[in-house]
């Protein structure tokens, strides 16, 4: 069997963040070789691992990365926020942003090993969400917001316009971080969606005692005004809220947009 010292014990659980009986062990099942040994350990990991794979991953970091006419935002799941504040988490989280700008968004698979190692470190539950990229069209704005905290993003936008400035583009992006709206334009609201909330309102406003010749028109109102909660065209804007993104607009269009934030 060959030999290995403390030291070497010590780094290799520096290096897997092992604890020290299963960093020895390693190397004494493989024979004092340090990657066969990080290798071992990681598959002891990744068995471990498994049955935390149910644990509820509801904290982690959105990452941004922008390359030229190119926006990616990427996802890392993780089941607390001292991890997802970690440097090793955010640093591979940008790392995965970067690499999904650069080459596209099923690029990320080509990190799960280091996703696997991480979950190995850290000792918790980490998967790549949700995983967005936007290419803007030549002559469109793309712009982006990426809100702090903690040292890590929580809340990403992506937003690209036709017609419109990249001034105007941040701006709504902006909007969209903290209004966070589900739909572009009321027409892609699903019908059954709009149908259910209609007939919840029709029977709020029954049981209200309200008029019945005056249903159609206050159930009409109420219905413009959910939808006003969830379509960004029709929402106030966060900055004035006597216009609407619509009015803000102008005559720019909003191509599309795409928001990842923590824990929704």
């Amino acid at each position: 069997m060959a030999e290995f010292t403390a030291k070497d014990v010590q780094r290799l659980r520096q290096a897997t963040g092992a604890g020290m009986m299963d960093a020895k062990k390693a190397l004494e099942e493989n024979d004092g070789d340090f990657d066969q040994a990080s290798q071992w350990l990681r598959e002891k990991g990744l068995a471990s691992s498994a049955k935390r794979a149910d644990r509820e991953s509801s904290e982690g970091a959105v990452a941004l990365a922008r390359s030229g006419n190119v926006a990616a935002l990427v996802e890392l799941r993780s089941e607390t926020d001292f991890v997802a504040k970690s440097p090793e988490f955010v640093s591979l989280a940008d790392e995965l942003a970067q690499l999904v700008a650069d080459k596209g968004e099923d690029a990320v698979a080509s990190k799960s090993d280091a996703v696997d190692d991480l979950k190995v470190t850290l000792k918790e539950n980490i998967s790549v969400g949700r995983v967005v990229r936007f290419d803007a069209a030549e002559g469109n704005a793309l712009d982006t917001y990426l809100h702090i905290q903690s040292d890590r993003g929580v809340n990403g936008v992506l937003v690209e316009l036709k017609g419109g400035s990249q001034e105007l583009a941040h701006d709504v992006a902006v909007h969209i971080a903290f209004a966070r709206p589900q739909f572009l334009r009321r027409e892609e609201v699903p019908a059954e969606e709009v149908e259910a909330e209609r007939k919840t309102l029709e029977t709020i406003t029954r049981n209200e005692g309200k008029p019945e010749q005056a249903m159609p028109k206050i159930v009409e109102g109420r219905l413009n005004g959910w939808f006003k909660e969830r379509v960004l065209l029709e929402q106030p804007y966060a900055k004035d809220d006597k216009q609407t993104i619509t009015q803000i607009l102008g005559g720019a269009e909003v191509v599309r947009f795409a928001q990842i934030e923590i824990g929704k």
